[in-house]
């Protein structure tokens, strides 16, 4: 890339901003614009080539990467060209890294970066890299990444993306968040809300909020594959991958990737993609699913609802039962008797909402679950508006998820005991 291609101020509205040329540890080179005093240019310059100056009546951002404008009506496109252009050549490197990273959905993870490169405004999943294991390349993924698309890439921690703040990146291509780990409903709320909205609310310390476009994509990496973030059951936005751990590790194999960026633009510009445009994120649900995201999704419902399933599993494997009637107040009877507290409207939103089962419409007389003083479970004659839970329900949808939690709790007392 030639640094010199941006070169000297530009006033924009009532301001002025030097273009440089930033020096990085690689030996590149990134654009910024920095702000300039008038007063400087005069001693530096002369009085008359304030004249010279490009004006611009403000900023706005464009992505674009094939047919890039800096100008755009007489705003300054604050969007950064690619410091890549296509050349054809061999890719042997990125299409086995590809494979590595996106395995039997390889053509999927093609399908994603030629739509980044291609078609930058097309909402896109979000897409989740994680690994209990070490040396996966996950972080080599978001390095070949930020080289391949520079500018247009950043990177935040957890207390970024929640901080108010977010001029930084709000008017970003690829947003990646590194280990992450969204422990509060509000943040895992916030992000689906940024995947798929056009617009969103720039906010810098110090001045007053506006509306911008928002075109930012999401990529989280996390080391805890079963908890790192809480979705439920019917989450369409996020594509979950487990990365395997790397046979050899290679310590130049970034470099390579880099090399072969052009080459893989190229690939991508003259590519024919795998997949139709066929939902708002482009992929259907069916595509992007993943033993990852299932587990995912098993692994971080709701305690007071893992107790609740596993009780009544109990209640039915003691009595030879194969179905269970219970009214709410049953089952918060029964746990508030535990280590798990509860209440009526959250077991009410089990039931109905993530469970979508319906109670009788009349009361009606039905065999209640308690649980004695003395602890055990039991069985007793009751009247109310059931709802009625079948084992095939729960042996389908809850069993994997609490084998995990049997498993988990095996380890730790297998650890204690040592």
């Amino acid at each position: 890339m030639n640094r010199n291609q941006w070169h000297g101020p530009s006033e924009i509205a009532t301001c002025y901003y030097k273009i440089v040329q930033l020096p990085t540890i690689s030996g590149n080179f990134n654009k910024i614009l920095v702000p300039w005093n008038i007063e400087t240019l005069r001693n530096d310059h002369g009085k008359s080539f304030i004249g010279t100056i490009k004006k611009y009546d403000g900023f706005t951002c464009i992505p674009g990467h094939k047919n890039f404008q800096q100008e755009c009506h007489g705003f300054y496109n604050t969007y950064a060209p690619l410091p890549y252009n296509p050349k054809k050549g061999t890719i042997d490197f990125s299409l086995r890294f590809m494979k590595h990273i996106f395995g039997g959905q390889v053509e999927l993870g093609l399908d994603y970066l030629q739509l980044l490169y291609s078609n930058p405004t097309q909402v896109l999943p979000i897409l989740c890299l994680v690994s209990k294991e070490r040396v996966t390349g996950k972080t080599t993924f978001l390095k070949w990444l930020k080289a391949m698309f520079e500018n247009n890439l950043t990177y935040l921690t957890n207390d970024n993306f929640s901080s108010q703040f977010n001029v930084d990146w709000a008017n970003k291509l690829l947003i990646c968040i590194d280990e992450v780990l969204f422990n509060k409903e509000e943040l895992t709320e916030r992000i689906k809300y940024l995947s798929t909205t056009n617009f969103n609310k720039l906010e810098a310390k110090g001045k007053d909020k506006r509306e911008v476009e928002f075109f930012g994509k999401f990529i989280l990496c996390s080391n805890n594959e079963d908890g790192f973030i809480k979705i439920d059951s019917e989450e369409t936005r996020f594509w979950v991958l487990k990365i395997p751990s790397l046979k050899n590790e290679e310590t130049d194999f970034l470099e390579h990737l880099v090399n072969e960026i052009p080459a893989f633009l190229y690939f991508l510009e003259n590519r024919e993609l795998a997949t139709t445009h066929r939902t708002r994120m482009w992929f259907t649900p069916e595509q992007i699913s993943t033993v990852a995201l299932k587990n995912l999704m098993q692994n971080t419902r709701n305690l007071v609802e893992k107790e609740l399933v596993s009780m009544l599993l109990n209640v039915m494997d003691t009595f030879d039962l194969d179905e269970v009637n219970m009214c709410p107040l049953d089952a918060l009877q029964v746990l508030n008797r535990t280590r798990v507290k509860t209440d009526l409207t959250r077991l009410r939103q089990i039931l109905k909402k993530d469970w979508k089962l319906n109670n009788q419409d009349n009361s009606l007389s039905y065999q209640k679950m308690v649980i004695w003083n003395e602890g055990g479970l039991g069985l007793t004659d009751a009247k109310g508006r059931y709802y009625t839970i079948t084992k095939s329900f729960l042996l389908k949808n809850f069993t994997e998820g609490l084998k995990n939690d049997e498993m988990m709790k095996s380890d730790d007392s297998c650890e204690a005991s040592m």
